[in-house]
């Protein structure tokens, strides 16, 4: 009942009951799902103490399962061919099982592994997701509908790794994965009884919509992704390191931080989910984005100062998640026969800045502190900037429908 009414404050009758219906559910299991994935970089220090390693080290090990993921335009077109629901509850069981490995990891390797199984399996659920979604929704109005579940982006930081920071000060990080995993574990469960086993699979499409081929405008989006998701892990694998540096942080005052960053990037996702169909999708991407790049720069003059340092690290991050919500719908649709080999393409791309950043954020906060990586990341974010405005230039399909609503 609650979520009817919830949905129903969202989503219009224009949307059909089966968006409206599922909508919140699988929020919800994204949230869980994104929660184990981000735990890990804002308590790297307290990870790499345990383990008796460098934070560089890990960062090492952490660009290494990164690079693993490159191959997810392959694991994409598998997802394409399965039934969404499966997809779906089978990514969701992976992270339960995969948190448990990382939370019983006798050393580094073991923990990275787990780390690795996190990611894969979070792959098959959000390309799961995402079809899901495209397979429901018209593009024109997608915007919403993704802006929605990536609210579970946010959500994840705010609640989800809030609380297994708490937990993790109170015991250890280990247990806080522990929780992470029993809660996506109970999720998995939901979504499997909820979503029906007749969804639309990849198998009932047409052969030669699977096999299409990459445009250029899609390389483009990959390159935005790049520099974006690079953009954005300079600070996730480096700000907990400062906060317990710079200003004597504990595990507990990290999680209170997280929680706070949590509402800066909510605020960016709602707001993503109300204006990026109007304002456009390009257009939104290159706003976020324009955000970062002051952010970084001031961040990097002024770290010793923890209010304006923890204001500046707060729109850094809220102009990533504007950015990046309003890019999803973008690369979800590059292939539109093939919705889930077109996103795994263009999060390859995000999977390699990350990859990247993984080894450069931390090697440069080991020598020198924040400076850099906030340097860094406002660089990296020029770099997406030039990227989607060449895409802008090819004339998408966001392109053309903004360019009606303004003839109107």
């Amino acid at each position: 009942m609650l979520n009817t009414r919830l949905t129903e404050r969202i989503l219009d009758d224009s949307y059909s009951a089966e968006t409206r219906r599922h909508v919140l559910p699988l929020t919800v299991a994204r949230l869980t799902a994104n929660a184990c994935f981000r735990f890990a970089p804002p308590f790297l220090a307290s990870i790499s103490d345990d383990f008796g390693v460098s934070l560089s080290r890990l960062g090492l090990a952490l660009m290494i399962t990164e690079l693993a993921m490159g191959a997810s335009p392959l694991l994409g077109s598998f997802v394409d061919r399965m039934h969404r629901r499966t997809a779906m509850a089978g990514g969701l069981l992976g992270i339960s099982a995969a948190a448990v490995i990382a939370a019983s990891s006798p050393n580094m390797w073991i923990f990275i592994i787990g780390i690795l199984m996190i990611s894969v399996s979070k792959f098959f659920f959000d390309i799961g997701l995402s079809s899901w979604v495209n397979d429901h929704v018209d593009y024109e109005r997608r915007g919403r509908v993704i802006g929605i579940t990536e609210t579970s982006w946010a959500l994840g930081l705010l609640v989800g790794v809030t609380v297994m920071g708490l937990v993790a000060s109170q015991s250890s990080w280990r247990w806080g994965y522990a929780v992470g995993a029993g809660a996506v574990g109970v999720m998995a469960i939901i979504i499997g009884a909820r979503l029906s086993p007749h969804d639309v699979a990849g198998s009932e499409r047409k052969r030669d919509g699977v096999k299409a081929p990459m445009p250029r405008r899609g390389f483009l989006v990959f390159g935005a992704m790049f520099f974006l998701m690079a953009s954005s892990q300079a600070m996730f694998v480096t700000f907990g390191s400062w906060l317990e540096d710079e200003f004597g942080f504990t595990e507990a005052g990290i999680a209170g931080v997280a929680f706070a960053l949590g509402a800066f990037e909510l605020l960016a996702s709602i707001t993503s989910a109300r204006r990026a169909d109007v304002w456009g999708k390009e257009r939104s991407t290159i706003a976020g984005a324009l955000l970062i790049v002051p952010s970084g720069v001031l961040l990097a003059l002024l770290h010793t100062q923890q209010i304006p340092g923890l204001v500046l690290l707060g729109l850094f991050l809220l102009g990533f998640e504007f950015a990046i919500v309003s890019l999803l719908p973008v690369g979800a649709n590059i292939i539109p026969t093939a919705p889930g080999r077109g996103l795994g393409i263009v999060l390859a791309g995000g999977m390699l800045g990350r990859a990247s950043m993984s080894v450069i954020a931390t090697s440069a906060y080991d020598h020198s502190g924040i400076e850099w990586p906030a340097i860094i990341g406002s660089i990296s974010a020029v770099g997406m900037i030039r990227s989607e405005e060449h895409t802008s230039e090819l004339q998408s399909p966001d392109h053309l429908v903004c360019r009606l609503l303004l003839e109107k």
